[in-house]
């Protein structure tokens, strides 16, 4: 949500803050980052590195982070793991912020970077009690009040219970590149592919850029003709915000790629996105999943992956048996350990496939980046 600011940099640490979820539970600390006023949805994020990466993911659009971390901003914020062009979180909740960053990479501390950025927060709670709260009575809609003159609680909360809900929220064009650029291979060009922006993160493209992909990054607002137009061996639609419900526009893009049997791999949104395709349901997860330990099965191999997620929407498929779609077979790749959630698609018929986590790894373990080379294999065994 829009942010507005009404302090200085003097109150940093200092100026009284409140965190109010919408069921009417409060927790006071202090101003972190920006002082001011901002709402969002509440979820939590259980890496315990990677926070630089988190701020910077589009797909957190429109919420208020709650870190399970205790001691957030100890590496401070540098210039090269930004995975995009600004932090998109609409507020930070953290327990026991950093006083002095600690790396030779740090070029300035995570505090000034979110007051530089406007980003309200709040520190010094119990983010423990906060975690447990969400998971308890899952995500819900929040505001974070700082500054000197806080309103009373009643007017605090009921411009929380005004805020717009997740579901039903269409945000794909509200952080997706609004002109086409090209990541060029590193090394010899092997490949091209049309990627479809819906919140993409900078590693993905350099992860296909690393195997010789040439990469065509795309609107979301793309047509058939836009995609076709680069002369794609193969078609990706990456992670993103928001609720898949409301991406007609996405699941008819898709439908079109698979129609012609192009090459085609999402991940995150983009697997909402193909399971919408084929015909399957999507449901918002009651506290959804955001963090870097997200233990995966692939059933295709029986292994286990540690994976990167940042999802509060997932497919309804059967994971007990293959599916009969308007593209031929497909099953259920990949399911979450933790609660059996859908974490996969593939199609047997035809060259497509999804994951719901983050292959890139940005920040995260790198398990899961073999996916990138099983999208490069469709893309040869298309070629022969």
């Amino acid at each position: 949500m829009t942010t507005s600011t009404r302090g200085a940099a003097s109150h940093r640490h200092t100026a009284p803050a409140v965190l109010v979820l919408e069921d009417g539970r409060m927790f006071r600390g202090r101003a972190y980052g920006a002082v001011g006023v901002t709402f969002g949805e509440a979820v939590f994020s259980t890496g315990m590195t990677g926070y630089q990466e988190t701020l910077t993911d589009p797909s957190y659009h429109r919420q208020v982070v709650v870190m399970t971390a205790p001691h957030i901003g100890n590496t401070g914020v540098n210039d090269e793991d930004m995975e995009s062009r600004k932090i998109w979180v609409s507020g930070y909740v953290v327990r026991d912020p950093a006083r002095v960053p600690s790396s030779w990479r740090s070029r300035r501390t995570l505090d000034d970077e979110l007051r530089a950025q406007g980003v309200v927060g709040i520190c010094g709670i119990d983010t423990r009690a906060l975690t447990r709260h969400l998971r308890e009575r899952g995500a819900m809609r929040v505001g974070i009040f700082s500054g000197e003159a806080l309103p009373d609680a009643g007017t605090m909360l009921a411009e929380v219970r005004q805020v717009p809900e997740m579901k039903g929220a269409d945000l794909s064009a509200e952080v997706s590149t609004t002109e086409p650029y090209v990541v060029p291979a590193l090394g010899e060009k092997k490949y091209t592919v049309a990627a479809v922006d819906l919140g993409i993160k900078g590693m993905t493209p350099h992860r296909m850029a690393e195997r010789g992909i040439e990469v065509h990054v795309l609107p979301a607002t793309a047509s058939t003709e836009d995609v076709y137009a680069v002369n794609p061996d193969g078609v990706f639609f990456s992670n993103g915000p928001g609720d898949p419900a409301t991406a007609d526009h996405a699941v008819a893009l898709m439908r079109a790629v698979l129609e012609r049997g192009t090459p085609l791999f999402g991940i995150c949104f983009g697997n909402q996105i193909l399971g919408r395709a084929l015909g399957f349901g999507t449901y918002k997860l009651k506290y959804g999943h955001r963090g870097i330990n997200q233990p995966v099965q692939d059933r295709t191999t029986g292994k286990v992956e540690v994976t990167a997620h940042n999802h509060g929407f997932a497919v309804d498929a059967p994971l007990d048996k293959v599916s009969e779609t308007p593209y031929g077979r497909a099953e259920v790749s990949h399911v979450c350990l933790n609660d059996n959630v859908v974490e996969g698609l593939r199609l047997l018929d035809k060259p497509a496939f999804s994951v719901q986590y983050h292959p890139e790894a940005a920040a995260g373990p790198h398990d899961a980046a073999y996916l990138f080379d099983r999208f490069v294999n469709l893309m040869e065994g298309q070629r022969a």
